[in-house]
């Protein structure tokens, strides 16, 4: 009974901090467990006592109060509603114990010795001392045992966007050791984990890519350093209208013996899609499959390994149905060259067969007095973007105005200033992926947001569209390598999300990756074929069911045979030979090895071979063929 009295004072002096408190929400709930583990306690006591020794050893029926509660927030509002909701916390607490131990006059718990004296919710605690309207990043943190909470999401694009130049230098500065590239949620749980003293703990809600990229090392991967997470959810359909997915973490600082759950919600029912696993360690990553969160880049992949995000047009203005785009170029052939076939991703996964559905004007690499020489599509052009750039630029020149007036030093925005130089030209027309295209016949594209592994030959007439994710090579063996279930396995534990959505970051997927290294000619030629047969055979599946590739590869998701699922797997087969791989179980613990191999040998000046053929091969028609997405003729 000791060490129960004991737990239930040492209940009355700990503390709860929720640096992002808005209304108060995570500290009511604290609050409210917090109230039912004492009521669990003296459940426990009232077992061993009579009802008039136990109100003698408990005297209060509720230890818990508000004054052990801190919140931060920057709206006034949120503070004081916060406020309430502790004292409304107070209150229905104290009822629930009442209900727990009191006696009715119907017998109740039969506990006549009782008596807890008046209402002790009143009168009401002042609160302005533990709730207070701050900027808790770059406010000093309440010293507490625990911290929960659930701060602001804010992309690094976004947060451009919402805060200031001014406000993101001061952060820069105060938090030098944050990715700037890093969500905004980031910065308090970094900051709450150098709050925690070794023992303590702290549970936060973000968004799901704190697991990923430059949020991940800027936050979990600290966390993991010197403190273990306990349990977390690595995904999750946060409830309402807007369809936000999020992860939630729970750490504490220093080691903590005994398996560690991890939860995900697959699907997009916020109902449904549960499963979870036990873990001696979660990953920074919080990854049910190996930590491949420590991958290297590799040299040979992210300098000239081909690997490209499409081009961004920028505004509607530079787009054409086809329709009116063919009419304009039976008229005026010249146009041609700057009026060419836009390809997203829904045109290539979505339609049947696979076709651009619009046409974009591409003055790329031509200055005004050069674009003149294609009127009516400059015309176009000059009537439908121009104004808007001019507004935006004069727009940004404005907040620009304010902020430098403020602050002579900080670094503003000037994308809309740059897009006005060149307003008859696309927002990015990313010329350095143009000119690797134009040497070739086809390249390899897929959707940057994806959920299925759909790889697709295009046509070098056709310009990628920025929701693709283009690769500079034209041979099947590097088409049969993409399309591997070798590559998508590094994909999906190497990539972001949109979402839930996988999507395709060359930084820490392509670049990353491995290729095979000592490639024999019948391997390499036996995966070509093999890629081949697959892109024959889905065509051919597609054209005879009338499916889209979309509707085709979901049928893979379905038990049972498959046709599309035995070409797959053909291939598979062919890509784990070439790398000398088992033919069965995850390919990401060969892949990390050779990762790191890789790695190493560059450090050392070694060659290694990157992306693409092995440099011994030549294009032969083995390795080569010419099936692709094409743009029908005018």
């Amino acid at each position: 009974m000791k060490e129960l009295l004991a737990l239930r004072k040492e209940l009355q002096i700990f503390r709860v901090l929720d640096p992002a408190c808005g209304s108060g929400n995570f500290l009511y709930v604290a609050f409210r467990e917090l109230a039912r583990l004492d009521i669990r306690i003296m459940t426990r006591l009232q077992e061993k006592f009579s009802a008039k020794e136990f109100a003698r050893q408990v005297k209060t029926l509720n230890v818990i109060k508000p004054k052990q509660f801190f919140g931060l927030d920057n709206d006034p509002f949120g503070v004081e509603l916060a406020k309430v909701t502790l004292m409304l916390a107070k209150k229905l607490v104290h009822e629930e114990a009442l209900k727990a131990f009191a006696t009715d006059e119907e017998g109740g718990k039969g506990n006549e010795e009782l008596d807890f004296g008046d209402d002790p919710t009143l009168p009401l605690d002042n609160m302005d001392s533990n709730i207070r309207l701050a900027d808790a990043l770059f406010e000093e943190w309440p010293t507490v045992e625990t911290i929960v909470g659930n701060p602001p999401f804010q992309s690094k694009n976004k947060a451009q966007g919402e805060l200031t130049p001014a406000y993101l230098k001061r952060l820069r500065a105060a938090y030098p050791d944050i990715d700037g590239r890093a969500d905004f949620c980031v910065y308090w749980l970094r900051r709450a984990n150098d709050a925690l003293k070794n023992g303590q703990r702290a549970g936060f809600v973000g968004t799901n890519t704190i697991r990923q990229n430059y949020s991940r090392e800027s936050g979990l991967d600290h966390v993991v350093v010197g403190g273990t997470i306990t349990e977390a959810v690595s995904n999750m359909i946060w409830p309402g209208t807007a369809v936000v997915h999020v992860s939630i973490v729970n750490w504490v600082k220093g080691a903590s013996d005994g398996l560690k759950r991890l939860y995900t919600q697959d699907g997009n029912d916020p109902a449904t899609g549960w499963r979870h696993k036990d873990f001696e360690r979660i990953p920074a990553s919080l990854s049910f499959a190996l930590d491949v969160t420590k991958a290297r880049k590799i040299q040979a992949n992210a300098h000239g390994g081909g690997c490209f995000q499409g081009q961004t047009h920028g505004h509607r203005g530079f787009l054409l149905e086809r329709t009116e785009a063919r009419s304009l170029i039976r008229e005026h052939k010249k146009y041609a060259p700057v009026l060419r076939p836009f390809l997203t991703s829904e045109d290539v996964i979505g339609s049947l067969p696979s076709t651009p559905s619009r046409y974009v004007i591409d003055f790329r690499g031509l200055d005004v007095l050069q674009a003149k020489s294609y009127p009516k599509l400059l015309q176009r052009v000059q009537e439908l973007v121009l104004p808007d750039r001019e507004a935006a630029a004069a727009d940004e020149g404005e907040r620009n105005a304010e902020i430098l007036n403020d602050d002579p030093t900080a670094k503003v925005n000037v994308h809309h200033a740059n897009f006005l130089k060149k307003w008859w030209r696309m927002s990015y027309e990313r010329e350095d992926m143009m000119s690797e295209l134009e040497q070739l016949p086809r390249y390899i594209a897929c959707g940057r947001v994806t959920k299925r592994p759909i790889f697709e030959f295009v046509s070098s007439a056709i310009s990628p569209n920025d929701a693709l994710t283009v690769f500079a090579h034209s041979d099947d063996y590097s088409f049969g390598i993409l399309q591997s279930d070798v590559h998508w396995e590094w994909f999906t534990e190497r990539c972001s999300t949109m979402k839930s959505d996988p999507r395709y970051t060359s930084n820490t997927v392509f670049d990353t990756f491995p290729w095979p290294q000592t490639s024999s000619k019948d391997a390499v030629e036996a995966v070509a074929k093999a890629a081949r047969k697959l892109r024959i055979g889905r065509r051919t599946l597609c054209e005879k069911h009338e499916m889209s590739l979309r509707e085709l590869y979901r049928t893979m998701e379905l038990p049972g045979a498959n046709p599309l699922k035995e070409l797959h797997a053909q291939l598979d087969k062919a890509v784990r030979d070439t790398y000398g791989m088992p033919k069965r179980g995850t390919a990401l613990p060969y892949l990390l090895k050779l990762n790191h191999e890789l790695a190493a040998k560059e450090d050392k000046g070694t060659p290694i071979q990157g992306p693409g053929l092995p440099k011994w091969v030549t294009a032969t028609t083995k390795v080569a063929s010419s099936d692709c997405v094409l743009e029908k003729p005018i």
